[in-house]
């Protein structure tokens, strides 16, 4: 049976899974204070996210991670599900951002995600290391944006 879980306390012992998605943890530590942690688990621990109040209306996912064994049985999109009915009364959008690659990016879009902007050089200028997804170095940070509105 699947649970989500608010986490309020020790957040950084999820940090092994966190990593997935963000791999440099001073990256990570900019957000997790100050962001809603929620941990899925079926069993045991499958996902996890991190939703962060960006201003009055708008709300970011800042990260999201899956273990890799558990990848395509639906976790991530029940958690993109579970956070947009807790986060629709509250924000008007929610934004994702990530890197420039074509599955992730059609992820997102399936779960109601529309392209919104782009930074320019932000992986490049952020992160001590070039960080590579599905072969494509992460260049740009493409954000997504989703009307929490349009949620059922």
């Amino acid at each position: 049976m699947i649970t989500i879980q608010k986490i309020t306390e020790n957040k950084k012992q999820f940090l092994d899974l966190l990593l997935v998605a963000d791999e440099q943890e001073d990256m990570i530590d900019r957000y997790l204070p100050d962001g809603d942690l929620f941990a899925l688990h079926d069993g045991d621990l499958k996902s996890v996210c991190v939703v962060l109040p960006i201003e009055n209306d708008v709300c970011e996912l800042k990260n999201i991670a899956t273990y890799e064994q558990y990848r395509g049985m639906g976790y991530a999109r029940t958690l993109i599900q579970y956070i947009c009915d807790q986060y629709r009364n509250e924000y008007k959008t929610m934004l994702v951002g990530t890197g420039e690659t074509p599955s992730i990016l059609s992820f997102y879009e399936s779960c109601g995600f529309r392209q919104s902007h782009r930074i320019k050089n932000f992986f490049t200028d952020n992160y001590d290391h070039a960080m590579f997804e599905e072969g494509i170095q992460l260049v740009d940070m493409i954000y997504l944006a989703k009307n929490l509105q349009e949620c059922t």
